[in-house]
């Protein structure tokens, strides 16, 4: 007869592997016993907008299954432990493209019996949800929207956030330039809303830590197919024209969240610099090639699960499925009010491979997470960075901080 005790003895290899199939089968077992209660139902929902887009480099366009993979490896993690609580996790997926009522999709989770919807919609659809779902008790958790307005004027106590915010990402790549000490920079924008906003956070960030932007310039959309040979070659000669005339800097920082014409900045500069922002140095909440603090473990279950290494989305939606299980878990509750309330109490943690275990911020429910930043290749750094100093968390150094808040949860 296997005895479960072997395996606390910190056997390894092939028959540690044994012991935790021989212990799962136990619990299987033990769970089929006759007269042993059914497991209790814990059911997430999932609920997006995709649609498969160019970008500047096929490198970049996101896979169809992103966000998704995240969610679902996250849902076989909760499985694993949930079987000794007699706990049952469901993830129910619902998929739109961009422009599509939300509504409706978000109605039928919680008619199907789902308490928490993990979302991946822009910050209008995101608020959208929210609200509609105000009386029904649920809990929608945002894996995807980076807006700051959805943990500030607009936040709600039933919304919570594993997405960060521009001003989280903005800050954790200015405390790196400052940390380098490089100090002074151009900003070169895109002419869309959503790069207004990243370039808003940047300056507030150079603001905030010391930092100098010596002067802004926006590089307007005007169309054309620059994945052409034509457009190629148009691009190298223009680009280098756009920059000249700069004043002196350090590093060219990128405001391009339209994949307009960020990646065609480095290399391009009229005088060599190093670029970063959303070309360059990125930063991100997750790297492909991160392999510290445990990543090597995750990204190989990811990778045999899913055929690919994860991405920040990725991790975003597995941290927010992981925020249910490890609530149950550490609860021994299915209910949701329970899990809800231990989620939002402040003996909450979840461990998210980035070296300290995560928290929510109890004044706008959103994360405190590292920022990696990395290259296409591989990780540079991750802030918070040395000597940023905090009283309460070095975590709340990144983004808005309590003083700063404009969050009331009582809407």
């Amino acid at each position: 007869m296997f005895d479960a005790s072997h395996c606390r003895a910190g056997l390894i290899g092939a028959l540690a592997s044994l012991c935790f199939a021989a212990t799962g089968a136990l619990a299987q077992t033990a769970a089929a016993a006759p007269g042993k209660a059914p497991p209790e139902e814990i059911r997430i929902g999932y609920l997006r907008t995709y649609e498969r887009t160019l970008a500047l480099s096929v490198l970049d366009i996101p896979p169809e299954d992103i966000g998704i993979a995240g969610a679902k490896v996250a849902l076989a993690d909760n499985a694993t432990t949930g079987k000794f609580m007699n706990q049952d996790f469901t993830l129910d997926l619902q998929s739109l493209k961009p422009g599509e009522d939300v509504l409706p999709a978000a109605q039928k989770l919680i008619a199907d019996g789902a308490h928490w919807i993990v979302t991946d919609l822009s910050a209008e659809d995101t608020l959208k949800v929210a609200d509609a779902l105000k009386g029904t008790g649920a809990l929608v958790i945002n894996a995807g929207a980076t807006d700051d307005r959805l943990r500030e004027e607009d936040c709600r106590a039933d919304m919570l956030h594993t997405a960060p915010t521009r001003s989280m990402l903005a800050d954790g790549l200015i405390q790196y330039l400052m940390w380098k000490q490089w100090r002074n920079w151009v900003l070169i924008t895109g002419s869309h809303s959503n790069d207004k906003l990243f370039a808003e956070a940047l300056k507030n960030s150079a603001k905030k830590f010391g930092g100098n932007i010596l002067e802004e310039r926006v590089f307007e959309d005007k169309g054309g197919a620059r994945n052409t040979d034509s457009g190629q070659a148009l691009v190298q000669r223009q680009i280098p024209v756009f920059m000249q005339g700069l004043p002196e800097h350090d590093v060219v920082l990128v405001a391009d969240e339209s994949e307009v014409f960020g990646n065609y900045i480095p290399w391009r500069t009229w005088v060599p610099r190093p670029v970063a922002g959303t070309a360059g140095l990125v930063p991100a909440t997750w790297h492909p090639a991160s392999e510290q603090w445990g990543g090597a473990q995750i990204q190989n279950r990811f990778e045999k699960a899913v055929g690919r290494r994860m991405e920040p989305k990725d991790m975003q939606a597995w941290t927010a499925v992981r925020v249910v299980g490890e609530a149950a878990s550490r609860t021994r509750s299915a209910d949701p009010a329970t899990i809800d309330a231990f989620i939002k109490g402040p003996d909450f943690t979840v461990a998210a491979f980035k070296g300290q275990r995560l928290t929510f911020r109890d004044w706008n429910w959103q994360i405190r997470t590292p920022i990696l930043l990395g290259t296409q290749d591989s990780v540079v750094s991750t802030s918070p960075q040395e000597g940023f100093l905090h009283q309460v968390s070095e975590l709340d150094t990144l983004g808005v901080d309590r003083p700063e808040t404009r969050c009331r949860l009582d809407k």
